[in-house]
């Protein structure tokens, strides 16, 4: 009776920025340990190369698109994808630069997609998962946003904020069952990164390398787990030991 009502009712995870990076490296996780994946985008042909990626496992998934930068299309993202068991703020961008080389406008389309795009996600669908009394939603912070980074003063006050949103929402949340946390990255291999970077990033950690997406997914699909059902208000550093010491 318990596999039928999950075939009915499957859980669901919803993954912005789900078709490079760790967004993709989560989705198929998440698909692989038997979440049911939303997988959310810009680009649609590789939000169907995703998906049928995930089909072709035996998992289960389906494409939505949406502009995070764009406050109407996130609340139609959150009416067309209904109730999510697991939600996970990944999408956005980032920007690094000198400051003065920063417009107002580049300014808030970086806050808009890292943050306003996660904080109207949270509004639209925690309510659905205090009904239910159960719910998980896992954020992408950053090490950018705990050490100072020359060039990432805007795109680390994204992930501070991103950090500090985790803590209010769980105090907010958790006591009806809704999980809140955050993952924090250090520097990563990405389809979009500069190798270049991650590489002088990657000798500044404690293990003197740059992480491959998958390391991350494997610790967000561990939050999203009964695993850690005592795990609540925490920013997990997944940093190499960068900031640690």
């Amino acid at each position: 009776m318990e596999r039928l009502n999950e075939d009915l009712h499957p859980r669901t995870a919803l993954v912005t920025g789900a078709t490079s990076g760790i967004g993709r490296a989560t989705a198929l996780k998440l698909a692989s340990d038997g979440w049911s994946v939303i997988v959310h985008g810009r680009d649609t042909a590789r939000g169907e190369a995703t998906v049928k990626e995930i089909v072709e496992a035996g998992g289960r998934a389906r494409f939505v698109a949406a502009d995070l930068g764009d406050a109407g299309a996130v609340n139609r993202l959150v009416e067309e994808v209904g109730d999510v068991d697991v939600l996970v703020n990944n999408g956005g961008f980032s920007w690094f630069g000198p400051t003065p080389e920063l417009d107002a406008d580049g300014f808030d389309a970086l806050f808009a997609s890292n943050v306003r795009a996660a904080y109207q996600l949270v509004a639209g669908l925690a309510p659905g998962m205090v009904a239910r009394g159960s719910g998980n939603i896992i954020n992408l912070a950053s090490m950018a946003g705990q050490v100072g980074l020359a060039g990432g003063a805007a795109y680390g006050a994204t992930k501070a904020s991103l950090s500090s949103l985790t803590r209010s929402w769980a105090a907010e949340f958790s006591p009806s069952g809704v999980r809140v946390n955050a993952v924090s990255p250090g520097p990563v291999y990405t389809g979009g990164a500069d190798h270049g970077l991650i590489d002088s990033l990657g000798q500044t950690t404690l293990t003197g390398r740059g992480a491959d997406a998958e390391e991350i997914a494997e610790v967000i699909a561990f939050l999203a787990s009964d695993k850690a059902s005592y795990v609540t208000g925490a920013v997990m550093p997944v940093d190499g030991g960068r900031t640690a010491v």
